[in-house]
């Protein structure tokens, strides 16, 4: 008897320990950026560019530009990537990412509206 309430107290750890693993494996943050137009959300320089260049980034599931406050919402696995790597990626489309600066080649290539 005192087995079996030693395997039921452990399996029940072992399924809160797994539980809460899975809930940490998806993350959402909030990445400061520069945005000068706005229509960035309909541009294809700017919200189509910026949407399906992330989502590319393998682990990202979601992003949200809010042009408004210029800041890039990002949901993303932790197992996959981490933040460094979206901060590259935002980097590499032409745009700030919190301290990384924008790519300058990738910057140059936006449309004019997206530039200061």
């Amino acid at each position: 008897m005192k087995l079996l309430k030693t395997l039921f107290f452990a399996l029940v750890l072992f399924m809160s320990a797994n539980a809460f693993a899975q809930q940490k494996k998806i993350q959402t943050t909030v990445i400061k950026t520069a945005i000068y137009c706005d229509h960035c959300k309909q541009c294809e320089s700017c919200g189509d560019r910026l949407n399906l260049g992330l989502l590319k980034t393998k682990g990202v599931q979601m992003v949200q530009l809010d042009e408004k406050a210029m800041t890039i919402s990002v949901t993303y696995n932790t197992k996959k990537t981490d933040l460094a790597t979206i901060k590259t990626a935002i980097s590499k489309l032409g745009y700030d990412a919190d301290d990384i600066k924008a790519d300058p080649v990738a910057y140059e290539e936006l449309d004019g509206c997206c530039k200061k």
